[in-house]
């Protein structure tokens, strides 16, 4: 005789970046037990790789994961996490005056994603060149975090994934059909002052954000901070 399947919840989000609306369903065990190793693996990557592999299944392989933007991917895990195990999380936090770690019990369901609309996309490089930027992707992720490269290596890297096209006063050239080598040429050959236009839109990506109070248990200092990023909301 057949065993009776268990039928789970779904719900909605938006996507930060799209504004689309998604469904997804909680965890299940089987999934739960893919972050639990990646957790215990302390690997950066395998952490990316659980993240990606269950937000896959739980938005019903609606949405491929590699195409998301960084905190898209951040936001719906976030979700996903608060739907699954509880919408509260307690974490340590440092005190500002006497560096004392304090628990702190935070609303994940209030965590939202901090989105600068001044931020421009489209910035000149000269009168005439300039690129079309984009958040960086999910897909581009696992080489960005290789140990084995080199700091300035890394920045040429990050660039190169924020750069959607490159335009100039005759045609538009998208990056994904440029080979690695050309783009690094592109990037070698600004000077300082593009270079930093360019940092100032990487600088201003979007993130989970969440501002919390608390009074230290260490020296009673009243704290008022700012907890960014996934690996903040979870102990």
């Amino acid at each position: 005789m057949a065993l009776p399947i268990i039928e789970f919840p779904k719900y909605t989000l938006e996507i930060p970046s799209t504004g689309k609306t998604i469904e997804y369903r909680p965890f299940l065990v089987k999934e739960e037990k893919v972050l639990l190793m990646a957790q215990e693996s302390s690997d950066s990557r395998e952490m990316l790789s659980a993240m990606k592999e269950i937000v896959k299944a739980c938005t019903f392989e609606k949405i491929n994961p590699n195409e998301l933007t960084s905190f898209d991917l951040e936001y719906i895990f976030l979700k996903l996490r608060t739907k699954s195990i509880g919408e509260s999380s307690t974490v340590n936090v440092k005190c500002n005056e006497c560096e004392v770690f304090n628990p702190v019990t935070i609303d994940l369901d209030s965590v939202t994603v901090t989105i600068d609309p001044t931020v421009e996309k489209m910035v000149r490089l000269t009168d005439s060149v300039g690129v079309n930027l984009r958040h960086i992707r999910v897909k581009d992720m696992g080489s960005l975090s290789d140990s084995k490269k080199s700091q300035a290596d890394i920045v040429n890297d990050v660039i190169i994934a924020s750069i959607e096209s490159i335009f100039d006063s005759t045609a538009v050239y998208p990056t994904d059909s440029s080979t690695k080598a050309e783009l690094t040429t592109f990037v070698n050959s600004l000077n300082r002052s593009q270079m930093q236009k360019i940092e100032q839109f990487i600088s201003a990506a979007p993130k989970l954000e969440k501002e919390i109070s608390f009074k230290c248990s260490g020296c009673g200092c009243e704290n008022d901070t700012k907890l960014s990023g996934t690996q903040a909301f979870f102990a």
